[in-house]
């Protein structure tokens, strides 16, 4: 419930702080006719009882579908009877891969499947060791699990939120056989550097690039500067599907052992509903369906133009809120030369908003009017991890000593990463596909926030 705040001391609130909190929005280089507008409750924010800074039900909703344009080639396979993966599915691989500059891609169920057949089929096994990071969705370490590795985890580099090169080789043992790197919130990781470490050191390169769909690194896509990309289609996602997933690669023999891998075994090239060419090695079924093609076919006709808004947007954002205290906005590393931004995400200084924790912040900015999250909670620390190692498989696999959860624990301590998962803040990509008067919303309300900070945090002090 929000602290309403009595006639009298609203307009000696007002009095005392609408200069400053108007002036400091103009300095932001926020639109006039916005100030304007908010001009009335300008000084006090929503979660007080002032106005919010935007209505929420302006957000662009997100999966974005059109009916006129989007159902044709959907219902046309929904009619056809034919909805195991057959033509339309190969269609969607083709335009995935050449969206991408791949020379092949296959589709999968999901994202978190495409992770386990690409490690798979580049014999990521039992006894292997593969960095990852620790800010990154669940799936890409369970994937390494899954194929009875072992996740070694590297630190970030804390303005980026990339696994960071620097503390790479550190990690390195003669166990080491892969490098497992995310391009989280869609910014990309570092690439240059750490592909010169897998050279170095004879390591394949897996990308996550889940949610970074058409980022680039120097001008090449993620998903192709490594031994395989990784991408994701479930509906938060920049291509939405509702689920699914593919890999991307120009190793030619490596893309056929994948299909054979997740098409139960079967020789690549298998149809599916061919019970008798017998299976060539152990597999999956992991398999893509053409209503999932065709539902992906419409979506991925304005991923280029969606993706340029939310960089532009993301640009102009940044530029609305770097100068304010406490507000620390991601970096791109130089090599960026486009970003799909899955999400936009800034650190939360306490300190310098007088002692608001980020809860409330967030509490506070959700009463703007503005949707956010605090993102990740630490990876290498969760229950799984040691889950798998108490199973039998990894009893089986591994020596007792390298089960040592506690001393596991010690060696992958990461301590950049965990301070980021108590400053972040996120907003969802569907945000960014906004207007500029949208995103000078958001700068207004952070802005209110901060010139308010103290008012703010004697009201939840008194709760």
């Amino acid at each position: 419930m929000k602290n309403k705040i009595s006639d009298p001391s609203r307009r000696k609130f007002l009095k005392q702080t609408s200069v400053a909190g108007i002036g400091t929005a103009l300095t932001l280089g926020i639109s006039p006719s916005l100030i304007a507008k908010q001009l009335d409750h300008s000084a006090m924010p929503a979660i007080l009882g002032g106005s919010s800074a935007w209505n929420a039900s302006k957000w662009i909703k997100w999966p974005i579908w059109n009916p006129e344009t989007d159902e044709k080639r959907v219902l046309e396979v929904l009619r056809s009877g034919i909805w195991s993966r057959a033509s339309v599915v190969n269609e969607f691989e083709a335009l995935w891969a050449k969206t991408n500059d791949a020379k092949r891609c296959l589709t999968v169920s999901n994202g978190t499947n495409a992770l386990i057949v690409a490690l798979n089929q580049l014999d990521i096994k039992a006894g292997d060791e593969v960095l990852v990071p620790p800010y990154t969705f669940i799936s890409t370490v369970q994937a390494v699990l899954m194929n009875g590795a072992m996740p070694v985890f590297v630190d970030i580099d804390p303005e980026t939120y990339q696994i960071d090169p620097a503390k790479m080789e550190a990690k390195i043992t003669p166990r080491t056989k892969a490098i497992l790197p995310v391009h989280i919130l869609g910014m990309p990781a570092d690439m240059p550097r750490i592909m010169a470490i897998a050279k170095k050191h004879n390591l394949v390169v897996i990308e996550d690039a889940c949610q970074a769909p058409l980022t680039e690194v120097n001008k090449q896509k993620v998903g192709t500067i490594g031994n395989a990309g990784c991408f994701s289609f479930q509906n938060s996602k920049n291509i939405p599907i509702g689920e699914g997933g593919a890999i991307i690669s120009n190793d030619i023999s490596f893309m056929d052992r994948c299909f054979s891998f997740q098409n139960l075994g079967l020789p690549f090239g298998t149809a599916v509903g061919t019970f008798n060419a017998g299976s060539v090695r152990i597999g999956t079924k992991v398999r893509f369906t053409e209503y999932q093609a065709a539902i992906g076919l419409a979506q991925i006709q304005r991923l280029d133009a969606q993706t340029t808004v939310r960089e532009e947007n993301a640009k102009y954002l940044k530029s609305k809120i770097e100068n304010i205290p406490g507000i620390v906005p991601y970096k791109l590393y130089e090599c960026a030369t486009r970003v799909s931004f899955h999400l936009f995400s800034f650190r939360f200084k306490q300190e310098s908003f007088k002692g608001l924790t980020r809860a409330e912040f967030l509490q506070a900015l959700r009463a703007e009017g503005v949707p956010c999250s605090s993102g990740y909670t630490p990876l290498n620390t969760q229950e799984f991890i040691k889950e798998a190692f108490e199973s039998k498989n990894f009893k089986r696999m591994y020596h007792k000593d390298m089960l040592d959860y506690k001393k596991y624990m010690e060696n992958n301590q990461c301590p950049e990463n965990d301070k980021l998962c108590t400053e972040a803040v996120w907003f969802t990509q569907n945000i960014l596909l906004g207007s500029r008067e949208d995103m000078d919303s958001i700068a207004l309300a952070i802005n209110k926030i901060y010139t308010n900070a103290e008012s703010i945090k004697k009201s939840f002090d008194k709760k």
